[in-house]
């Protein structure tokens, strides 16, 4: 039964984390273009950042309790090696370091928009970045995990 728990937690992790970077390229590439090209109301802008931000909210719950879980299912399973560990904890890092940079974004976009810095122009691109380093780091878990490369 465990295994159920266990694909259910890896599932929602993988969605949670898909849904906030799609989202993100999305939202950058297309939406924040579009909504300047239409020379759109600020008001809805404001109204599709608040709701970008709910959704991003809700992924970092899923992938905080998701990822907590997993940590603790794969450590107190099966044997891994020093490369699994020093992999893990830089995953883990970039990850609090994204959702701390995401809270920080958060505050900033409820500043008037002539008291926002350069940081809330530049935070959503190193948070996207620190996405992708995320994604890619827990592919390399995986990979270590299927290589068998342990101590």
């Amino acid at each position: 039964m465990q295994f159920v728990l266990t694909d259910l937690m890896r599932s929602v992790h993988i969605v949670a984390a898909s849904v906030w970077i799609g989202g993100s390229v999305v939202y950058m590439l297309v939406i924040v273009p579009s909504l300047r090209l239409a020379k759109a109301d600020v008001q809805l802008s404001r109204q599709m950042g608040e709701l970008f931000r709910r959704l991003v909210q809700i992924c970092m719950g899923a992938l905080l309790l998701s990822g907590v879980y997993l940590i603790f299912d794969r450590l107190s399973g099966a044997s891994v090696g020093v490369a699994y560990i020093v992999v893990l904890a830089i995953k883990v890092i970039v990850s609090l370091s994204m959702m701390a940079l995401a809270v920080v974004q958060a505050q900033e976009a409820r500043r008037r928009l002539a008291h926002r810095g350069r940081l809330y122009y530049t935070l959503p691109r190193l948070i996207l970045a620190l996405g992708i380093v995320a994604l890619v780091l827990g592919v390399t878990l995986t990979g270590i995990i299927e290589a068998g490369i342990v101590p």
